[in-house]
């Protein structure tokens, strides 16, 4: 009897190690709807993600911190000033960094697109972030379209035209 007992505990046991002790283990993948949020900018506007349905939504998770994120921002900023703003947002969420810090940077290279403050790191696990910086691209049904990991030159042609392809649809 004892014996029993003891494979029974230690089927259940293996059994919640797998499902991950029933703990949510969803995270924000291509081809699925983006995980809702409300932030407040650092203007103090609030943003919530699916009141921006109808548009396509640039997501980039940085930290001035982080050199890569530092090096794609003035990139970034051209794009931001170079597609229609009734139907592309680009938004930037802060991650684990200092607000203030975010502020000098932005004004320094005259950075204009929302910055988002998530002090309370409530965003970054819906989207199953692994590190900064990382983009999301959601589409007009507020379905993320792609999912970038790493830097990039936003304001290259290629990407340029990836997103008007999706303002278009």
């Amino acid at each position: 009897m004892k014996k029993n007992s003891f494979v029974t505990i230690l089927i259940c046991c293996s059994l919640l190690l797998m499902v991950g002790c029933g703990q949510d283990t969803k995270e924000a993948t291509v081809g699925k709807p983006a995980p809702d949020f409300t932030l407040v900018d650092r203007q103090g506007k609030t943003w919530t993600l699916s009141e921006l349905k109808g548009q396509v939504v640039f997501l980039n998770f940085w930290a001035t911190w982080c050199a890569p994120c530092r090096e794609e921002m003035p990139a970034m900023q051209e794009l931001h000033e170079m597609l229609p703003k009734d139907t592309f947002k680009m938004l930037t969420i802060l991650n684990n960094d200092d607000p203030a810090l975010a502020d000098r940077f932005a004004a320094k290279l005259g950075l204009t697109m929302p910055i988002l403050d998530d002090q309370a790191n409530a965003v970054g696990p819906k989207y199953g972030l692994t590190g900064v910086p990382e983009t999301f691209i959601i589409n007009k049904k507020g379905v993320i379209v792609r999912k970038y990991i790493g830097p990039a030159r936003w304001n290259t042609p290629a990407y340029t035209k990836m997103l008007k392809q999706f303002i278009d649809q």
